[in-house]
């Protein structure tokens, strides 16, 4: 099970560029830390697929194991594992997920990133 769940992963990640492990979908999400991962590439206009790990157990499970990551949501970028919500939110304010997308060759709207990063300054 574990196995046919890592393929299904590996071809995913294979055949897009950037893909979000979530609980629900890109417009609807589950929980508050796939909706903050999911609104951040939402608002950046990144173009990703969306993985719903509740519509389907063995992904949910394989996911953690695939990644040796415990929590979802989970980005890959270029088929590598980035991480999770507390990743992505401290990467987005620092401007490292704009290097990481710039070098992966992965179209975003970078106004955008910066306003996140103008709105969140302390």
């Amino acid at each position: 099970m574990t196995e046919a769940a890592h393929d299904r992963i590996r071809a995913d990640i294979g055949a897009n560029d950037v893909v979000l492990y979530m609980k629900g979908t890109s417009q609807m999400p589950q929980c508050g830390f796939s909706s903050k991962v999911a609104g951040v590439l939402n608002y950046m206009g990144v173009a990703y697929k969306d993985v719903n790990v509740l519509a389907d157990q063995d992904i949910r499970e394989g996911i953690k194991s695939f990644s040796d990551w415990p929590t979802i949501p989970q980005l890959y970028v270029k088929g590598e594992f980035v991480g999770g919500c507390d990743i992505i939110v401290e990467m987005t304010l620092s401007g490292e997920l704009d290097e990481l997308f710039d070098k992966a060759g992965v179209t975003y709207d970078k106004d955008a990133a910066a306003k996140i990063r103008d709105a969140n300054k302390g």
